[in-house]
């Protein structure tokens, strides 16, 4: 089972061989020595004991023996649109990508166009920090392989898996779409002055402070079926500019969610009803501080807290895992 350990058990196990997917802060990934593992820098989990912030440990995933191969590489912008060319036949690929990042808001919007990027399995989260860190330091990834580090670049573990074995991604969504207004956008991107509410140009910010609408819940798309959400980041008082934590699109109606007044019921709940038990799971920081989940158990899932889930797209306020079935 994922779990924190220290960096001396974290170590052992690189050196054992385990190909491992890492989570902690900068410093304690640093004193691990190089081996089959990638990394990403963030404080916030979900552990056995519930919500923890922690810079004493790192998160470890150890990869089952059903992962009979791994490659890693770092993308840029011009190659992460590729990325599928390098996926295995039969395996999935987890990526980690720098929060903040010019690659970071690149990715979010355009990620539905990459070529094939439906044809196998990318799991994954966005880096992050200490919040009380923000401006004074950077998210980061790492490749174990090589050492490498970078704030820039998306560090990717291609992993093959054995014959017989199939790895499938599932979400945990908490919201579902309220019975409030229609949204909608005239173009693609992390931040808006103008929207449509049931077809009428309106200043978004402004209808935001009008109506008084709780931030801390999400604008939910229904796309057939699947709800994804997209979380607010700021409104601008002057300008009535919305900042959000992942892009919205044009042509896709909104709405807000409903309230979800037990954030820990509702995710043990939830994910007390998925009949395995996943090999990799994230979800988000927003969840962890909107819902208080520091020290509130939310079922046998862990893992980091992330400033942004991926599930083959960017995810807010999500849970995501991904699991390795038997044919």
């Amino acid at each position: 089972m994922p779990s924190i350990l220290s960096t001396a058990h974290t170590a052992d196990l690189i050196r054992q061989g385990h190909k491992l997917l890492l989570a902690g802060d900068e410093a304690l990934l640093k004193q691990l020595p190089q081996g089959d593992w990638i990394g990403g820098t963030i404080p916030y989990f979900m552990a056995d004991t519930g919500g923890l912030m922690t810079r004493d440990g790192v998160f470890v995933t150890v990869l089952p023996e059903d992962v009979s191969a791994i490659s890693t590489r770092f993308y840029d912008a011009e190659a992460l649109p590729h990325i599928a060319r390098d996926e295995p036949e039969n395996g999935f690929s987890f990526i980690i990508i720098p929060a903040f990042s010019p690659l970071h808001l690149s990715f979010a919007e355009n990620v539905y166009g990459y070529e094939n990027i439906f044809n196998r399995p990318l799991m994954g989260w966005v880096s992050g920090i200490d919040l009380d860190d923000l401006g004074k330091v950077t998210p980061k990834v790492v490749d174990g392989r090589t050492g490498r580090w970078s704030e820039g670049d998306a560090i990717v573990m291609h992993a093959s898996l054995r014959p017989g074995v199939t790895a499938e991604i599932g979400i945990v969504n908490l919201f579902t779409q309220g019975d409030g207004d229609t949204i909608t956008f005239s173009a693609s991107g992390f931040s808006v002055r103008e929207a449509e509410i049931n077809g009428v140009p309106t200043n978004f910010g402004e209808y935001l402070t009008r109506q008084a609408v709780s931030t801390k819940l999400p604008l939910v798309a229904d796309y057939a079926g699947a709800l994804v959400n997209v979380s607010i980041q700021s409104i601008n008082p002057e300008t009535g500019e919305v900042q959000f934590y992942a892009p919205v699109f044009p042509g896709v109606e909104y709405k807000f969610a409903s309230p979800v007044t037990d954030y820990a019921g509702a995710f043990a709940d939830k994910i007390g009803r998925i009949d395995s038990h996943p090999t990799i799971a994230v979800n988000c920081i927003l969840n962890y501080l909107y819902g208080e989940l520091e020290g509130k158990r939310t079922g046998d899932i862990h893992g980091p807290m992330t400033f942004g889930e991926i599930a083959y797209g960017l995810l807010n306020q999500t849970l995501v895992h991904l699991d390795l079935k038997h044919l």
